[in-house]
């Protein structure tokens, strides 16, 4: 499929609001792609997808998690964690996408997770920075992500973690492995 097609299939599966943020993450995974030597193309299609069950029922999505054996710990979490691998198996199962770092770059880009790829990072960072962001902070999330892909990986997963904890909300196990495991490259790097 091309863009238009990928476009198109996600349009009427959400809001208006949500489609304009899923090209900002498109246009902003395409330029970290191009300036990190990332496979675009994938880049691209991650991020088109990456949002495609943002809006589905949950209890539709529990059952998909249990149907297909997926991380049984998300039961439980709604939505803003069930999108990301429940749009892996939207991707592969709707769209055909057999690419495994194209699906992992879709399942983790809310949770994060130790050792993450490149194209990984690319779609976390993107969702996180694209345009139409608005947050303090972000001006500083988007510089770092022009200089170093892992510093702003870095950067976003802190960011995350603490907006959870000034508001109270619980944090998935996944992405306090994502912190740390960017923090020991952090500390190994210097």
């Amino acid at each position: 499929m091309e863009r238009e097609q990928y476009l198109a299939a996600i349009k009427p599966r959400m809001p208006e609001k949500r489609y304009i943020h899923t090209i900002g993450v498109m246009e902003t995974a395409i330029d970290l792609a191009q300036k990190y030597g990332e496979d675009v193309k994938k880049a691209e299609i991650a991020a088109i997808l990456h949002d495609i069950a943002k809006y589905d029922d949950i209890e539709w999505m529990e059952n998909i998690v249990r149907d297909e054996n997926l991380d049984p710990q998300l039961i439980g979490w709604g939505s803003e964690l069930l999108h990301g691998p429940v749009g892996a198996y939207i991707a592969q199962s709707e769209f055909g996408i057999t690419d495994d770092e194209l699906l992992n770059a879709i399942r983790f880009h809310t949770t994060g997770r130790v050792g993450m790829s490149r194209l990984e990072k690319i779609i976390f960072v993107a969702d996180m920075i694209e345009p139409n962001r608005r947050f303090d902070g972000v001006e500083r999330l988007r510089k770092k992500a022009q200089k170093n892909l892992d510093k702003a990986m870095s950067a976003c997963v802190r960011h995350t973690l603490a907006f959870l904890i000034d508001t109270k909300q619980p944090i998935y196990p996944l992405s306090i492995e994502c912190y740390n495991d960017t923090m020991n490259r952090e500390d190994s790097e210097g």
